[in-house]
């Protein structure tokens, strides 16, 4: 039998269908889906409407031919048309226990890609000498959470930063702190951050505003002070170039202190995902730097394709369908994010090997990311060394907001920096957990500091996780911690109690066998293996989507469908020792289940809350 009930009927509906309307069909969906009322049965088929309107036939019709051929009386012991066309399907009981007994393995019948695949996975996107902040937030959890998924079906997944490490804005502040004489040995991120905002204040002229002070006669203060201004940025661009230049040429003492810069910023950057559970290291970082110099091929392959014109000394790439041309050479000669983001790519595809390449950026950087992959697409960088066509796709997502719903800012008014929230987070779920363990009766009464305050932080990082990826990713959300680290709801919180109350069940048993036999008596307890049983679609469906709110979904489908099993199925109390059996069996089950879901989602499942 197939991996799933779900998957044994998709074929043998898709063969009916051909069968009853030809090999012109083949391929047509069988539109099974799960049944929204148990009284309907398991499933539906809703394949006749669609069908019936594309052949001129009538959908009832349709569906009681499909009835008559369609080879599932092994699994199913009822058929019936419903409605306008819809198939009820009624799967045996004894279906439902064979299924459970095949997916009660480690791999909880997660069966893995038939072809897996390098796949390159471009996510954090830290700038050197800059606080990380709530998107990097975001871009990391999310690429951690795609990295899992992938990784769980037998891809080979390469997490990389792409570290903004290179070029101008880290001249800038190189060129600062030397002037000043600071100690680079001694510094922070948090001084580091504060360099970057003096030097790129220090370095911008203001053009437009000396026109309009000498236009309105604004007077001769205010336009020499304008002046100066103008000046100096312009002295300190031209400054702050030069060190760039000596950087690019070797100079030793810059490479030293730049190398500084991005041990400061790295360090920072680790803490913070070591916090986050983040599975990646400085050996994932690949930054600007490395591409360096591969930029010059990029522009040379475009030239001598005749992919690009120059455009007032710039050189340029058109498109076919936009008005909007990708600049990657300016007229200067210097080169720009665009001519890097295709060296990457052709690293990536020509050089990796990957068959995907995924780039987990905020939604604002949609059309250069459409501008990059049309432009790697006519260079010829879109197949790997086999052959085969790499997909290249970005994820972009919302804004986390603050409860008055603009961009999320600290009480002073700043952009919120990641570590502030993580620390927020944490110190929340402590509290949450401290405050909890007081009762007597609760299960971590009794537990050392140590361990509530582990428990504590697994609650606020799972929060925050689950905040974020339990939403469509393109959409804003409110950053409510009040709301997040709550233990009802559609929280994080709620899933880790709802695996740690399963663990609870299972340890209060004097014994466990996991040869015990599925008997699957109650409404309650058929409803619960029937959602279990489609984990592994879900994974593949999260997987292909890239949407991890399919797992989060489908967790509290099995929380709440647990709840419901545990209130009115009696487990350690059950009236016979076989539906004992059963039922630790069946709990202990989906206990794995959500700490599998979980974990793809990169949120701890402590054992006890």
């Amino acid at each position: 039998m197939p991996t799933t009930p779900y998957q044994h009927l998709a074929d043998a509906f898709g063969s009916a269908i051909v069968a009853v309307l030809g090999p012109d069909f083949a391929g047509s969906d069988p539109v099974i889906r799960v049944s929204t009322k148990p009284e309907f049965g398991d499933y539906q088929c809703n394949a006749s409407m669609g069908l019936a309107k594309q052949t001129g036939r009538k959908p009832r019709e349709l569906a009681a031919e499909l009835i008559e051929v369609v080879d599932v009386a092994d699994i199913a012991e009822q058929l019936e048309v419903a409605g306008p066309g819809f198939i009820n399907i009624t799967l045996k009981t004894s279906t439902i226990a064979t299924a459970l007994e095949s997916m009660d393995t480690p791999a909880l019948g997660v069966k893995p890609n038939e072809h897996p695949e390098i796949v390159v996975i471009d996510m954090c996107g830290v700038n050197v000498a800059k606080q990380m902040h709530v998107g990097h937030l975001r871009s990391t959890i999310i690429g951690d959470a795609f990295a899992r998924i992938l990784t769980r079906l037998g891809d080979d997944v390469h997490r990389e930063n792409h570290l903004g490490d290179w070029g101008l804005p880290v001249a800038l502040v190189l060129h600062l702190l030397r002037t000043r004489g600071v100690d680079l040995t001694t510094l922070t991120l948090g001084d580091l951050d504060a360099a970057y905002r003096d030097a790129q204040a220090l370095a911008k002229a203001d053009q437009k505003g000396l026109t309009a002070a000498i236009s309105k006669q604004s007077g001769p203060h205010r336009i020499a002070e304008l002046e100066d201004q103008n000046t100096g940025a312009a002295d300190i661009r031209s400054e702050a170039g030069q060190t760039l230049v000596a950087l690019q040429q070797g100079d030793e003492d810059l490479v030293r202190d730049w190398n500084s810069l991005i041990s400061v910023t790295t360090d920072a950057m680790s803490e913070a995902l070591n916090l986050l559970g983040v599975q990646m290291t400085k050996s994932n970082n690949r930054g600007e730097s490395f591409y360096r110099d591969r930029l010059r091929g990029v522009l040379d392959w475009f030239e001598s394709q005749g992919l690009c014109r120059k455009d007032d000394g710039a050189v340029v790439v058109d498109f076919d369908d936009r008005e909007r041309p990708l600049l990657i050479q300016k007229s200067d000669g210097g080169f720009l994010y665009a001519t890097t983001d295709l060296a990457a790519v052709r690293v990536r595809t020509e050089e990796t090997g990957a068959g995907r390449c995924i780039y987990v950026v905020d939604s604002r950087q949609r059309d250069h990311f459409k501008d990059v992959f049309d432009a790697a697409t006519l260079a010829g960088w879109c197949k790997n060394p086999s052959g085969k066509h790499v997909v290249l796709s970005h994820t972009g997502f919302g804004s986390v907001l603050g409860p008055d719903r603009r961009p999320l800012k600290t009480r002073s008014g700043e952009n919120a920096t990641l570590a502030s929230l993580l620390k927020e987070a944490i110190s929340r779920g402590r509290a949450e957990v401290h405050s909890r363990a007081e009762d007597p009766n609760a299960p971590t009464h009794g537990l050392s500091q140590v361990e509530l305050d582990a428990i504590g932080q697994a609650v606020g990082i799972g929060a925050v996780k689950y905040a974020d990826l339990a939403n469509d990713l393109v959409r804003d959300y409110v950053f409510d911690l009040d709301r997040m680290v709550a233990f009802e709801g559609d929280t994080g919180p709620y899933l880790q109690y709802a695996h740690a109350r399963i663990r609870s069940v299972v340890r209060r048993a004097e014994s466990f066998n996991p040869d015990a036999a599925f008997l699957i008596e109650q409404p309650a307890e058929r409803g619960l293996s029937l959602t279990m049983l489609r984990w592994n679609d879900v994974v593949h469906a999260a997987a292909e989507s890239l949407e991890p709110h399919r797992i989060a979904a489908y967790l509290r489908e099995v929380a709440e469908d647990f709840n419901g099993f545990y209130q009115t199925c009696p487990v350690l109390k059950a009236p016979t020792p076989e539906l004992r059996e059963s039922r630790l069996r069946l709990a202990d089950l989906a206990g794995r289940v959500l700490e599998d879901g979980l974990g793809l989602l990169g949120i701890d499942a402590p054992a006890c809350m």
